[in-house]
């Protein structure tokens, strides 16, 4: 009998507060290695961020889950415009699966015969509130795919917002500046070019 995977960690977030997010597929399964699976959700993420109005500060999608560093509206949370995203993804991946008939199917299909693209419960969240943890979560997110031995450089893997970090702005997924840094893109990504530098030289 396969083991049941269930999220269990639930933490109290602050309204308007920087969130270090993470939620994962059914199962832990490599769902997004799919580059169009992937893209599916770059579209949805962008969408829920006009809607609700959320600051993007990085992000980066992983083959069985993803991170995403951001901050609500002013007197609001990340739920709703997280549900969005997740909604969206999943109507569109599992619809398309059905009409394909495929096999992954079987495997994200839960008892009610509910087709779950993500894993359900509590995630993994945690609220950021100084300036050095918030650097070393734009540097946790953008080396994941590195510390996983998928690309070399951070700058290599195709879903996260580290080239926009590094200061390539054309044709990325438009980031926020950090927050109190009163400076625009330039300035921010230059700051940050240099503490990837740095994090990649210690490690």
């Amino acid at each position: 009998m396969e083991q049941r995977i269930r999220k269990r960690m639930k933490r109290w977030e602050f309204p308007g507060g920087v969130r270090f997010i993470t939620f994962s597929c059914q199962r832990r399964l490599p769902l997004l290695r799919n580059p169009a699976i992937s893209a599916v959700f770059v579209e949805a993420m962008c969408h829920a961020r006009e809607a609700h109005g959320f600051e993007l500060f990085a992000w980066v999608i992983m083959p069985e889950h993803v991170h995403i560093l951001a901050r609500p509206r002013r007197g609001e949370t990340m739920d709703r415009a997280l549900r969005s995203i997740k909604v969206s993804v999943a109507k569109r991946v599992v619809s398309r699966w059905k009409e394909l008939n495929a096999a992954i199917l079987a495997r994200i299909t839960v008892p009610d015969g509910t087709a779950r693209v993500w894993l359900s419960g509590g995630g993994f969240d945690r609220n950021v509130r100084i300036d050095t943890e918030f650097c070393k979560e734009v540097l946790y997110i953008h080396r994941n795919p590195v510390a996983r031995g998928l690309v070399q450089r951070p700058e290599d893997w195709k879903w996260s917002s580290a080239r926009w970090w590094l200061g390539a702005l054309e044709g990325e997924v438009r980031c926020d500046p950090p927050p109190g840094s009163g400076g625009g893109a330039v300035h921010w990504s230059d700051r940050a070019h240099s503490r990837i530098e740095l994090s990649e030289r210690a490690g």
